[in-house]
């Protein structure tokens, strides 16, 4: 659990942990940005891999046999092994093993890749097919920041911005499961941030239209007074959540891959929404957070 990492530049810093493959602290010269895991909700920023959500009954059906998978998958609790570390980037890897493949009967190999530079933290799921078949999986990101953002900021007062509207509709969330098309509590590119958004659970935007969003705590006049973005390639759909009984963090999730639909059984293969990577295949997904720098300001 103490098998750790730093990297850094210019104003950023950021560590590692071999135990998940799992970013556990990021900040910029003025402080802390992601969530330092405590009681509310233990973890940072887990890796989803090979799924991402839930399954029904946490079963994934393969030609006819069927595993005990949970939700987001078992790569968040698993020993990443070293395969880089320098002072600005760090590489660790994932393989299957006889305890992964009672889970998943898949092949694959699963590469983080932290780097900073030009002011910003790139993080790269790299996932790689080594096998003789298609390989099926989910893949996503979840990295908390904390909410709020600057200290002495009510809640209420954080923001989202996206690039342009974001149209949906969303899907409502039932059981940890997919439920329905539902409209999203967008005011055409913004989104006022509230505890009471994630009483239902996350905010499911599939097939996502932007591929950015602009993280900010406002003072009183609407002024930022302290900002993020968080980018994204590769992903297609997008969580937002934060725990429904209040908690100070606030997760923005790219994802390739989303929960179960309520009511579908069937193949892992023929889930919506999956990845299928031909024999010896790779692909890249990234994430990127970018602190803004902003003048000195009163919370208010």
């Amino acid at each position: 659990m103490t098998d750790s990492h730093e990297i850094a530049g210019g104003r950023l810093r950021a560590t590692i942990r071999a135990q998940g493959g799992e970013l556990v602290a990021f900040s910029d010269a003025d402080g802390p940005l992601l969530w330092h895991g405590g009681p509310e909700w233990p973890r940072h920023a887990p890796v989803l891999f090979p799924v991402v959500g839930r399954l029904a009954e946490d079963r994934l059906v393969h030609e006819g046999h069927s595993y005990h998978l949970t939700q987001h998958g078992f790569a968040r609790d698993s020993l990443f092994a070293w395969a880089e570390r320098s002072g600005s980037r760090a590489v660790l890897e994932l393989r299957e093993s006889p305890a992964t493949l009672a889970l998943y009967p898949f092949r694959f190999v699963l590469r983080m890749i932290y780097e900073i530079a030009d002011g910003a933290l790139s993080v790269t799921t790299r996932v790689t097919n080594p096998g003789q078949d298609t390989l099926v999986c989910g893949v996503g990101a979840h990295p908390a920041f904390l909410w709020p953002l600057a200290p002495g900021v009510p809640k209420q007062r954080h923001r989202l911005t996206f690039p342009q509207p974001e149209p949906g509709p969303g899907l409502a969330v039932a059981g940890g499961l997919l439920g329905p098309a539902i409209p999203l509590p967008f005011a055409g590119r913004e989104l006022d941030l509230d505890e009471a958004l994630f009483a239902d659970d996350a905010i499911v935007i599939p097939n996502v239209a932007n591929a950015a969003v602009r993280f900010a705590a406002l003072d009183p006049a609407g002024r930022e007074i302290r900002a993020l973005s968080v980018s994204w390639e590769g992903y297609k759909d997008l969580g937002i959540w934060s725990k429904p009984t209040g908690a100070p963090f606030l997760c923005i999730e790219p994802w390739f891959g989303m929960a179960s639909p309520v009511g579908w059984h069937g193949e892992f293969a023929d889930k919506p929404g999956v990845l299928k990577l031909a024999p010896g295949a790779s692909r890249d997904f990234v994430w990127r957070a970018t602190p803004h720098f902003v003048p000195t300001a009163s919370p208010g």
